[in-house]
This record gives structure tokens, sequence and C-alpha cells, in this order.
């Protein structure tokens, strides 16, 4: 149990902070469904599109490939040097090219009078790959509470300037008296912008941390290995297809909305979309928790002779894990979790969030199974199955999406489903591919058991739904529980290994 209670206790390292980060972060999506209206939020969701993408692009794999070769080489701030070099002068050209034509860029992705957040969203993206490598360097240090504290202030200071702009700021000119003090807010607001503010939070979120980070980045020197460097390039080029084809899967169809439904409804179908997207909260802050303690993990203890079982035993309890908190979330959907965190509007597009939770369970699921590709160092399979589930996604985005109103796969349910299939497809191929290059005896029936029966206890919550509502949570609350009594019941042998454990420590 020592390398999975170890994966565990850094997974709890990174996670409760980020934890509290990203609840912090998704306070501001009941702020922006009732301060925006849905053709505004689905503008703000374009742009972090594009930014996902570009920034993917623009990292090029070398987080994954620092990883590698830093428990390879002899001269760890080589590597750490060398990679974070060549991100500095990528972005460098990256920023000069797109601030010099950012009307160019504005006009083509359609948004022609809208220069300045081209800008502005170039400023984000190259001061966020500029702390890749040092947040790399923290985890690869095994330093998760720096890590952690570096991300809590990045979303605090995101969250603090949207509050103080877009509900401070008004506040205070509406109800003063003052006109010193109205001069004071008219000097750093402008009462004329709204989704701007969100952008200049972000930006002022993303210098603050670059700037934290700057004892990383400094204290030794730094050397520019030009023959390292072609070798983590090489390892690391795959997998900018991969990541490029993940993010075309996790973003690229509010992008596609945007451009293939009607113009008068594209933006509003756009940020419904994307506000019920965001309820898939529980199951992304576990997974991107669970991420930055594995992969160092995964990396770190690949020459043990017992690693590909303890790799099997890692796949049980996360599906374990990611099950649980998709039945809890679909359990209280309509009675709590719906109502708090999105406005009214936002509540006509329920129907994709059971199926994007499936769709990101999927996801986390092959994250497990990708460690093949990495280990072994046959990345170009993860740009394939990355490429592969992205033309699922993309090619039934375009077939679904504008399609009559009145069909069921139409607009962004149509969109949810492409994210379910391209997803489940990668997860299959990766098991598949695995298993001929890197065989792991992962327990099948208990990984589909797991989901199968979650999905079940879901479906029966759907059918039985008591029109009272403390019967309804009652009754819903009781299949979660059955659920966990049978997670225990298959698991007895650990769970029975754990009491012991506890039991001994208290002795």
């Amino acid at each position: 149990m020592n390398p999975i209670k170890r994966l565990a206790g850094q997974t709890a390292i990174y996670g409760l902070p980020f934890i509290v980060s990203r609840i912090l972060f998704y306070l501001l999506v009941p702020l922006y469904t009732r301060v925006f209206l849905p053709g505004e939020y689905g503008t703000i969701s374009v742009f972090y599109s594009y930014t996902a993408l570009l920034l993917v692009i623009l990292t090029y794999g070398m987080e994954t490939a620092f990883f590698r070769y830093s428990q390879e080489e002899p001269d760890k701030n080589r590597v750490f040097s060398t990679s974070f070099l060549s991100l500095v002068f990528s972005t460098t050209i990256f920023l000069f090219l797109v601030i010099g034509f950012s009307g160019t860029i504005a006009s083509w992705i359609q948004y022609p009078d809208n220069k300045i957040y081209v800008i502005w969203f170039a400023l984000i993206i190259g001061f966020d790959i500029l702390t890749t490598i040092p947040f790399a360097k923290l985890r690869a240090l095994n330093r998760p509470v720096r890590f952690a504290y570096l991300k809590v202030i990045n979303v605090s200071a995101a969250v603090f300037f949207n509050l103080f702009f877009l509900l401070f700021c008004p506040f205070i000119l509406k109800h003063t008296t003052s006109d010193a003090l109205a001069r004071m807010i008219l000097f750093i607001y402008n009462p004329g912008w709204g989704i701007e503010y969100v952008f200049i939070s972000n930006l002022i979120a993303s210098i603050v941390t670059f700037v934290l980070l700057i004892p990383e980045m400094t204290g030794f020197k730094l050397v520019f290995d030009r023959k390292l460097w072609q070798t983590m390039f090489l390892y690391a080029f795959p997998l900018l297809f991969a990541g490029m084809a993940g993010i075309i899967n996790e973003t690229f169809d509010r992008i596609l909305l945007r451009y293939l439904l009607p113009s008068d409804i594209a933006e509003a179908e756009v940020g419904i979309y994307s506000a019920c997207y965001k309820i898939a909260i529980l199951m992304t802050i576990f997974i991107t928790a669970y991420r930055y303690a594995a992969d160092p993990f995964f990396f770190s203890y690949y020459k043990e002779k017992d690693a590909r079982i303890t790799y099997a035993r890692v796949m049980n309890y996360f599906v374990i894990a990611v099950s649980v908190i998709f039945l809890t979330t679909m359990v209280y959907l309509d009675d709590f979790i719906l109502p708090l965190l999105i406005g009214v509007k936002y509540h006509a597009g329920k129907g994709v969030i059971p199926i994007l939770m499936l769709a990101h369970l999927f996801l986390g699921v092959y994250y497990n199974l990708s460690i093949w590709y990495k280990l072994t160092g046959q990345t170009n399979f993860g740009a394939w199955l990355g490429i592969l589930g992205a033309i699922i996604t993309v090619g039934l985005n375009i077939l679904w999406i504008p399609r009559s109103p009145d069909h069921y796969l139409s607009g962004y349910m149509g969109s949810a489903w492409a994210t379910f299939i391209g997803y489940g497809v990668m997860l299959v191929f990766s098991y598949l591919l695995g298993q001929k290059y890197y065989r792991i005896p992962y327990d099948l029936k208990k990984v589909i058991g797991y989901l199968g029966v979650a999905v079940v206890l879901y479906f029966a919550t759907v059918v039985v739904t008591p029109g009272i509502p403390l019967l309804r949570i009652g009754f819903h609350s009781l299949l979660l529980v059955f659920y966990l009594l049978f997670i225990a019941f298959v698991e007895r042998k650990e769970v029975r290994l754990l009491w012991d454990s506890i039991r001994r420590k208290k002795e």
C-alpha cells in the first residue's frame, strides 16, 4: 500500500488547496451567469477556448519532456534551463506576432471591434506559458505546498479583481455621495465595460503569479543545451499533437457552436452550454489534482518490480473516486448544485451535464491508461490517439450542431455527445494498444462494474423522482449510500487492511 498511499497523499496535498482555489474560481460562474447575458458569457467562453488551444500549442509537450528527462539526466538544472529558455524564445516570437497583427487576428476570428481582447489574451497566454516549467519544477521536486499556494494566489487574485470591477466599483458609484470617491473609482473603472474586466482580472492574476515564481527561474546559471533540447523536443513533439487534439475535444465545440449555429442564437447557446459545462467542477477538480500528483509518481516508480501491479491498483481506486463524484453530482443536481452554481436563464442546457460528466470520467481513465506510451517513449501513439479523438469530436460536431432545433442531437446536445464518443474511443484504443506494448493487468471486471452500477443508479434517479423535495433528496441519498456500501463490499479486503492499519496506529 505504500506507493498508493504516497500517491493518495500527494493527490490530497495538491488537491485540497486546489479544491479551495477551484471553488473560489467557480464562484465566478454564479456571478457571470447573473451579471452577463448568455451571449456575453458566450464571448468569454469562446476567447478562453482559443486560449486553451494556444497554451497547448505553445508549450509543445515540453512540460512532460521535463518530467521525463529530469529523472534521467544527472544535471537537473540543465534540463530545467533548456526547457525554460525554449519556451521563453518561442513565447517572445508569439507575442511580437500576435500584438503586431492583433487587428487582423480580431477580424479573422470575427471580433473586428475587439482588437484589445486579442492583445490582452496574448499577454495572458505569454505569462502563463512562462510559468509552465517553473510549476513543473515544483512538482518534480515534490514541493506541492508551494505549488498549491501559488495556484491559490493565482485564482484568488482573479476572483478578487473580478469582484472588485464587476461588483464593488458599480456599487460604490451607485451609492456614494462623495464626488471625490466617485472620481477615484472612475479613474480606474470604466462603467461602459463589462466582460472586459473578466479578461483584465485574469491578466493581473497571471502577472502576479509570474512575479511570485521568479525565485524558481533564478538563482542558478541558465544554460541552453542544444543537444539535450533536440532530444527533449523529439520526445515532446508528438505530445503537442496529443495535447492539441485533447484541447480540441475539450474546448473546440464552443468555437464550432458559434460558427455553425444561426448568428442570432449562437453566442447565447455557447453561453448556456459553457455554464452547464462548469457543473463538472468536482470531476475536473479531482482529475486535475490527481494528474498533478500522478505524472511525477508514475515516472519515478516505473523501475520498481511491482510497478505494473501498482498502476492497475491505482486505476481501481481512481475509478471508484470518479464514479462516486459522478453519482454524487447527479443525485443532488436539481435540488442543490444547479440552483447554486448557475443562473436560471442557463438551466435550459442541463441535459448535457450527465453526458459531459461521463465524458470527463472517460478522459480521466484515459489519462491513467496513457502512461504506457509516456513511460515507453512511444509518444507518437499519444499523438495518433489524440488526433483520432479530435477527428471524431470535430466531425460529429459538424454533423450534429446544424441539425434542426427539434432534433435531439442538434446544437449543444450534439456537442456533448460528440465529446462523450470522442473520449470513449480514445479510452478503448489506448487500452488495447497499451496491453500490446506495455501490459498492465487492469481488473476490467471491477472497473466496468463500478462505472456500470453508478450509471444504473443515476438512471434510477431519473426514473424515480418523488415530487416532494424531502422525499426526493432522501431517496437519492439512499441510492448514493447503497453505492458506497457496494464499493465497501467489493473492496472488503482492502477496507479490512485499512481498518487494521488505522487500529494499529491508535494502539
